[in-house]
Order: C-alpha cells, then structure tokens, then sequence
C-alpha cells in the first residue's frame, strides 16, 4: 500500500508540476521542486485560468494538504486569476491544489494544478568561531580545526556550513564544506602550516532561505592558532644537602626557531589535593630547569608542568605526565606527642606512656629517647626506644603519693626533635576539669564540644580530646590538640555500632622547682556512638528465688557492650500465660535490671522475655518458663495455725461443755443403778408388819407359784452377775428385776441363758416393786415402804420363799438376796455390811453356797452390787 501510494503522490507531482497541454490552470510561483517557505510568515500563491478553459475566478478552490482553505483568505484579481495566502507553520510540508470546477450536473471536466511547499527556518550566523593548529611530532599540522557555535534552533531544511582561510599575503584561499547536519566544526586543510604569515578565517551558513557569514577571524600570525605539546620528559630530582627543594628539569616540545615557549610548573604534597603555581615569570623560555624552593623535609611531592607561546596569544599545551619525589630529611623541627593512661590498682598507679611521631618529623625516625624524674630528684631513668608503631608506649607504676616529670624527644638520620614533657601529680592534685562536654555525629564525622577555662594561677596551653573505644581489648586510646581559644572539634575514623569514651583535657603549663611542668586537668568524658545499630542479642531473664502465687520477680543482666550496638533506651517485658497466644507488656527505663509482674494467675505456666531497644531498633532475649505456686506467702502457716487453733477452741468448747454437762454425760454413760440394799422390797418380808395407816391402794398383792424340787436361791445364784449396762434408769428400776411395773411379763434370764426347760411361765411369781422412800445418798425419812404392784415376772428368791430359813439371831441366811434396812434391822445391817455407823444404805454382796464351785464369796468387808453375768433376764 505504501508503494502504491508514493507511487500515485509522484503521478500527481509529475502531472501538476510538470503538467499537461490539456490543463486550463497553473499556479505561480510554480517549480517543478518544493519550493521554500519561512516558518511564520505569510505565503501568496495565485491560481491563473488559461485562455479558453471556459471557467472564471468563481470556479476556482484552493486546498492546502487535506483542508479546504476558507473562502476569506481568496482575493480575487480578475475573472480568470484569484489569489490565496496561508500562514507558513513547521508543520506545512504539503501540497497547495488550485481547483476549478462547476456543479456535478455540468459535463465540463475539471481543471487541477498544484505546487508541493517546504517550510523552513534561514539559517542564524555562527558565533565565537575559533581555528586551533596542533603540533605533530616535531612540527605545526597544516589541517586547521576550526569550531563554532551552532544555532539552537533547527532550520528544518538543508544547510551547509563551509569554512574559509585565506593567506594575507598570497590571497590564497582554502574551502571546506561541511554537510552535517546542525555541524559544529569543520577542517580546512592548508597544504603547508604559514608560519609568520597572516591567516584569514570565516564559516558560511546556507539554506534555500539564505545564507549567512561569521564574523572574520583576523590574526597577524599563524602562530596565534598553534597549540603545543606538553614539555618533554619532565623529571624532579632531590637533592640531598638541601631538604626543602627540588630540582626539575625537562625538555622543549619543538624547535625554538619555529616557535619560542613559556613554562608553567605547578606541585602538591602527594596528601593534598591543593596545586601550588609557580608563575611563568620566574622561568626563562630559554632554560630547561627550574629549582622548587621552601618545599617541607621528607614529604612527597607531585610536579606537573606546561607551555604556551612566548607572547601568549596561542593556546595553552596539555598538562604533562606527573612526577612524584620525596625531599631530603632534615632535624625534626617538632617535639613528639606524649600522652599517658592512668589506671589506678591496690597499691600503685598503673601509668602508660604513649606518644606520637613529631608532626614535623623532616625524616624517618629511628628511636626515641625517653626520661623519667620521679620527685624531683636528680636521678634520672633513661630508655632509648626504637622506634616503630609496636613499641609508641611504655609502662610504669607509680605510688599514689609520687610524682614524676617524664621527657621524650625523638631522633632520626639527621638530628634530634625537641623535647615534650607531661607532668605526672599525685593523684589528688589535679587541676580542674572543662565544664562540659557534648558531642553530635553527622555524615560519619563527630562534632565534640566543651565549655572553656579560664585559669588564674596557671597558664593554660590547649586541650586534649581523647576518644577510646572501649570495646577493644588493649583500650588504645587515640587523641587530638586543640588551641586554647577553641572549644569545638570535628573527629574521624569512628567504627558504627561501636562505643567510644570522648575525654577532653585542658592543658596547663607551669614551672615548679625550676622545672617546666605541663600537666593535664581533671577529664570530663562522656560515652558516644558515631552511629547507633539495633543490639545484636537480647538481656537473658531470669525469675528471683521462687515465684509468688500472683507475682515473679525478674530480673536480668545488662547486654554485654560487643553486642549492645547502641544505647539501650528501654527494656520491655513481654509475658503470656502458656495456654494463650497473646502476649502482654511491660516498659521499663533503661537504668532498670528487675521488674515484679503482678496480676498473675496462681498455679499457672508463663513465658517471659525481655526486649532490649535502642534508637535504631531492638531485640528480643530468650524466653524463660517459670509456674506461679498455688498459695502465697503465709497461706499455708495460716491455714496451719487455723486449723490448730480451731481444734484448740473446738477441744477447750467440748471439755468446757463435759463440764458443764458432766451430769448428763455421766448419766449417760454410766447410768446410776438403785440400790437394792436400800430398796423398799429391801425391807419387805412376810413378818414385815404392816402398818395400819398404809393406804390401801399402796397394797398390791403378790401371787406366788411354787414349784417343787427346785431352789430358787441356787438359781438365782447364776444369774446374779449382770451387766451393769442393763439397768434401766432409776425411775423406772424395780429394784430386782429392773423391770417397769407397766411392763408385760418377760422371760426370766434363766429362760434365756440356760434354756431351762423345766421353767415356765407359771413357776414365775409375780410380786410388787418397792417404791423406796429414798436414794443412796439421802437420808431416810422412816416412812413406811410403799409398795407398788410389779408385773415381773421373775421368780422369788428362794430366801423368800422359805422365810424359815431365817437365822435364828434374827439375820439372814447366805442365801438370802435382800437384807433389810437399817431402819429396820439396823443391829444386823451394820455387822454384815462393814458399816459401823450405819450411815448408809447399800447393798451387800451375797453370799454363795459353799458347794457351789463356780462363784467364790468376796470379802465380808467389801460393800458391792453383785454384777449379773448375762444381764437381766427376760421379762
């Protein structure tokens, strides 16, 4: 498509540029090539009808490019011409078509021509034209280089820039075009270099808009556009009997009868970026050395040097090759630097010496002499030390109550520097310190600054910034002097993340004993990081003793300072109980090494660690697991000492309440058991009168069965020994039987123990009890006994059945169960029951038959209550 259409573009050039014998249009101006137009300025065409094309000025429309130019920019000349004018814009590089046509309905055919417009800009006059001739080997090239500045517009259309030189004096003049576009330079060759003769030079700028000249470059002499080469083989030699000079020496670059030169020379100390000149006046054109005076002893130096022509009107030659040398030695013209460390120990002053080269050395130093004068006496300890960077210190010890003035002065090939002295007081006699000291970092420089002093009985000379860094292991210290009018400095050469300690010194000068005395004050220091970093590991925690119930107390040990980086800022604790996720905190001041957690939960597992931070960041210690106890502090002491205290009340309550209830619980436990001695049945027998005066309703009246061939005091005799325990209580005891005159008849104990068939229910007899008219204890009132009718069903003494048994002395027999009272027998009571007063009633024991082989009768004299031995029989 594209061939297709460069191809139809160049039919329509050919056919309206060219045209045909068939058009009845043409366009003036008109050219078979584009035809220029300048950029911003307004272009007339003018569209002409050719006789007989049978069309007028009315027909006729003009299009530039793709648009249809407006009507308002036509200005009609005649019936047959009409012209247009269009602004020019960068951009109208196209066609401008005159077209003369009539309405679609007309069979007339339409008349095309067009013309193919270029815009540009003319192009602008070179500026600072300047034309250089370099030198080849030994001779001036004949190509001169000519250059210039160059517009900055561009002119859009084709420029060409031709350069001039013309000989004075033969009027010869040599061309060169330059076709490049936007061209800078260009170079003319002139055959042959015309030295001595006058040269000629301009630049031509040309375009289809125009062409425009430079000004002419008019010199007098060819010699103007040269530029040499650099002196030959420059060379600088020391010189040994003369330590601040140096020789150089070189070459000239070209004939001097083609061309006469000037030298420049200029040098540095090889540590110095700062050149020093030496003017072109001070060297002759004609000489090929020149000496470098005032140069300092022993230092390095870098020369260079350059050439122009004589009259200085050529260009300047390149600088030469550099040549570097070092000066001859000479005396050291500066003492060397002395500084001490002090370090107090039990007994001495552990003192270090240490020093620096003399700053002005002038030459190698081999060996420092070193002198000691303690309490300004004459005698002097001298050390010769050689001299290299291991062994710049010496140690000594020095008691607390000594001085010493040490002097050092330092020697090389040549001679030997001045001697530096520092004075050495006792150890309370130090003058005093700066006021302050503060100190800043920025771009890895610190910036140290001190409050100044201002003595009155001594002379102060300076002071003495020292800065050690105190994570080395030998604490070499490194320091600076400072004049004594300034209270500010700048250090270098810091290490990031590593401490250091900054002192500042003043410096006093004195004289004591006819001795000079230079003595440091009282150092002010203060601990500084030229850049802070994030430390490198974490405090290591750790629980005091054993944890509480609701507390722990922490505690843990600074970072060591290798690793700490920076200044620590803050400490946080951060803590969880081990079934959670969540971790709490705690932020503490920097100054603190423990922490007591509270709020804790007894009996539990925790996690804690500690976060140690700086400016730069911050670090996490290792975890540390402890568990909470499940009582606190005296809990258990406490609930000991309830425990035993309420046991105490509790036994103190029940003996107090034994006491009180004594009765009860007697009673209770041992229930009182009437007396049968003191019983009404006691005292009832069928002699037993009875009174009159007895009512009649106290009467009961006792049937008795008996039975033959059977004792019942031999029966009795087993059963007597009952169980205390069996007794009913003392209002509802019968007396023998123990059985409540309400109750229904009950087997006898014999029935039960023995399983006596031969017994039954009628050998029983029923009799009454005796309501006893007293207790033990109590004194009788003589009533007569009431007798109450008894439902038991206990059989009768054999006694009572046979009351002949009855001694004839009126007592009873063994076998006899009761006695009577002692208000009724009391004559025989007293004698059997051991009683001689007869003050009580009791019972007595009961006599056993003297076959019987089981139960032995006790002594006569006890008083006792028979036990039953299988209790009371059944009722």
């Amino acid at each position: 498509m594209d061939t297709l259409h460069h191809f139809f573009l160049l039919l329509m050039f050919m056919h309206y540029a060219v045209g045909s014998n068939s058009t009845c249009l043409k366009i003036l101006p008109d050219s078979i090539s584009k035809i220029p137009v300048e950029v911003g300025k307004n272009f007339t065409a003018t569209c002409h009808l050719l006789e007989g094309s049978g069309y007028t000025s009315d027909d006729i429309e003009c299009v530039l490019g793709n648009l249809s130019i407006p009507k308002q920019h036509y200005h009609k000349i005649n019936e047959t011409s009409v012209s247009v004018t269009v602004n020019v814009n960068s951009n109208m590089k196209s066609w401008l078509i005159c077209k003369a046509s009539r309405k679609p309905s007309s069979n007339q055919i339409p008349c095309t021509y067009g013309i193919l417009l270029d815009a540009g800009y003319p192009p602008l006059k070179p500026e600072n034209l300047t034309c250089v001739a370099v030198q080849e080997r030994t001779d001036i090239s004949s190509r001169l280089k000519c250059s210039w500045e160059s517009e900055s517009r561009d002119p859009l259309l084709y420029t060409t820039y031709t350069l001039h030189a013309t000989i004075c004096l033969t009027n010869s003049t040599y061309t060169a075009t330059c076709k490049q576009r936007l061209a800078k330079n260009c170079v003319v060759n002139l055959d042959t270099f015309p030295f001595s003769l006058d040269v000629t030079v301009w630049v031509e700028a040309k375009n289809a808009l125009g062409s425009v000249r430079s000004d002419k470059l008019l010199c007098n002499d060819a010699l103007n556009f040269v530029k040499p080469n650099p002196p030959l083989d420059v060379q600088v030699l020391a010189e040994v009997n003369f330590s601040t000079s140096l020789m150089v020496t070189w070459k000239h670059p070209i004939d001097r009868t083609m061309m006469k030169l000037s030298y420049v020379i200029r040098y540095h100390q090889v540590d110095s970026d700062v050149w020093t000149e030496v003017p072109e006046s001070f060297i002759q054109p004609h000489t090929e050395s020149f000496r470098l005076q005032s140069l300092e002893p022993y230092t390095e130096y870098v020369v260079q040097m350059r050439c122009i022509q004589e009259r200085h009107q050529s260009y300047w030659s390149e600088w030469s090759a550099t040549a570097t040398v070092r000066t001859a030695e000479a005396k050291p013209t500066s003492a060397p630097d002395l500084w001490r460390i002090i370090q107090p120990t039990s007994d001495n002053r552990n003192v270090t010496l240490v020093w620096k080269p003399p700053v002005k050395a002038n030459g190698e130093i081999l060996r420092y002499h070193l002198g000691i004068i303690q309490d300004y006496r004459n005698i002097t300890e001298i050390r010769d030390i050689r001299a290299n960077k291991l062994n710049q210190n010496y140690s000594m010890m020095l008691p607390p109550g000594k001085v010493a003035n040490i002097e050092i002065t330092a020697a090389n090939s040549v001679g030997v520097s001045p001697k530096a002295t520092l004075f050495i007081p006792r150890s309370h006699q130090e003058l005093p310190g700066v006021g302050y000291v503060s100190w800043s970092a920025c771009d890895e420089e610190m910036q140290v600054e001190w409050c100044g002093v201002s003595p009155r009985n001594v002379l102060l000379t300076g002071y003495l910034v020292e800065w050690v860094n105190v994570q080395q292991r030998d604490l070499k210290p490194n320091w600076q002097r400072v004049h004594h009018n300034v209270n500010t400095t700048t250090l270098t050469g810091f290490v990031k993340g590593n401490r250091y300690n900054i002192s500042v010194y003043p410096i006093y000068k004195y004289r004591l004993h006819g001795i000079l005395h230079i003595q440091a004050g009282s150092p002010v220091t203060r601990a500084a990081y030229i850049q802070q970093e994030s430390p490198e590991e974490g405090p290591v925690v750790t629980v005091n003793n054993k944890s509480k119930k609701n507390s722990a107390e922490l505690t843990w040990e600074e970072i060591p300072l290798d690793s700490r980086r920076g200044f620590i800022t803050k400490y946080t604790i951060f803590y969880r109980a081990g079934n959670t996720e969540h971790w709490q905190s705690v932020t503490v001041n920097a100054d603190v090494r423990s922490h007591v957690l509270t709020d804790l939960a007894s009996e539990t597992d925790y996690a804690v660690h500690v976060m140690a931070s700086t400016v730069a960041g911050s670090k996490n210690g290792s975890d540390f697991h402890f568990r909470t106890m499940k009582y606190g502090d005296g809990e258990v002491e406490m609930i000991v000492v309830v425990v035993c205290l309420s046991f105490l009340f509790l036994t103190v309550f029940i003996i107090m309440f034994c006491l009180r209830k004594r009765e009860v619980i007697k009673q209770m436990l041992w229930p009182q058991v009437p007396d049968p001695s003191d019983s009404s049945i006691a005292h009832w027998s069928p002699d037993f009168p009875v009174k009159a005066n007895m009512p009649k309703e106290d009467v009961s009246v006792v049937e008795v069965d008996m039975f033959d061939g059977k004792s019942l005091c031999e029966e009795d005799k087993a059963v007597l020994p009952l169980k205390k325990d069996k007794y009913l209580s003392e209002e509802h005891s019968s007396g023998i039987g123990g059985s409540s005159c309400m109750s229904s008849p009950r087997h006898s104990v014999s029935d039960s123990d023995e399983s006596d068939s031969g017994q039954t229910t009628a050998s029983t007899v029923q009799y009454s009890s005796v309501v006893a008219s007293g207790y033990k204890g109590q004194t009788p009132n003589h009533q007569p006994p009431v007798f109450a009718r008894s439902e038991s069903t206990q059989p009768l003494l054999d006694c009572e059945e046979h009351p002949d048994l009855l001694n004839e002395s009126g007592g009873h027999s063994r076998n006899s169960y009761f006695r009577r009272g002692r208000e009724l027998e009391p004559g025989v009571l007293t004698q059997e029951c051991g009683e001689p007063n007869g003050s009580s009633l009791t019972f007595c024991p009961v006599q056993e038959e003297e076959m019987s082989p089981v139960v032995e009768d006790p002594p006569a004299s006890t008083v006792c209550y028979m036990p039953q031995q299988s209790g009371y029989r059944p009722q």
